[in-house]
């Protein structure tokens, strides 16, 4: 069922993205580590970036899916295209991706956080085990990435997009452990916004809450708003 895919991806690129003198070779060069770039909102992320010339590190769970991904990236120019599959419910994988990026790129402008993960096969979607690997896919590794890179994005006077959901905000019914993971990710990243503000440390968050959607509208969806509006990725950061 298609439900309210625009409520949050017309809003959020609209406001991320738009800016009377935003010059798109701005991007040209930009260092960007992007998550869950394997398929749908992730991936046609990382097909804008490659567009405008940004290095890019992708990763994603599948490696297959990311080859593909980093192929098309390529076509499109993407002068650097990294990838690394990684399991962000290992609590060891975000500093190992986070290191390989600045490894790659020597550093990064961008950090865009979009990956996320329903209850694994074999658990059921209450129980504390169930619960616990959502926390750490869908809310922990959002933390254990924004920390590592924080640093370098301090440096480079960069930015942080966090992808969340609707059921952030409105829960729903047999939804409860994502729900709360969301609720708990939108809290943090708004904290973590006003601290940085009052610390004075120039990093811009914006947090991109997307409606209910189906994958084939959600890749639709963005791709015709970035021709639209050719991707302003840097008006939050000079705000």
């Amino acid at each position: 069922m298609k439900v309210l895919l625009l409520t949050g991806l017309g809003a959020l690129f609209f406001t991320y993205y738009w800016a009377d003198n935003f010059d798109p070779a701005s991007l040209q060069g930009a260092r960007v580590l992007l998550t869950g770039a394997s398929a749908g909102v992730g991936e046609e992320l990382a097909y804008h970036y490659a567009r405008l010339g940004s290095h890019l590190v992708l990763t994603a769970h599948t490696e297959a899916f990311l080859q593909k991904v980093v192929g098309n990236c390529r076509k499109l120019g993407a002068p650097k295209v990294f990838f690394i599959a990684a399991d962000m419910a290992s609590r060891e994988v975000p500093e190992l991706v986070v290191q390989f990026a600045l490894d790659k790129l020597g550093g990064l402008d961008y950090l865009v956080l979009n990956h996320l993960g329903a209850a694994p096969a074999g658990t059921r979607a209450h129980s504390a085990q169930g619960t616990s690997w959502l926390m750490q896919v869908n809310l922990l590794s959002y933390v254990q990435l924004t920390s590592l890179a924080l640093p370098s994005l301090t440096d480079s006077k960069g930015s942080l997009v966090v992808v969340s959901s609707l059921l952030g905000r409105v829960p729903a019914s047999f939804s409860s452990p994502y729900s709360a993971a969301k609720f708990a990710l939108d809290s943090f990243f708004g904290a973590l916004q006003r601290e940085l503000h009052v610390q004075d440390v120039n990093v811009a968050i914006t947090r991109c809450v997307l409606g209910l959607q189906d994958h084939a509208s959600a890749k639709e969806g963005v791709r015709a708003w970035f021709v639209r509006q050719e991707l302003n990725v840097t008006a939050a950061a000079a705000a």
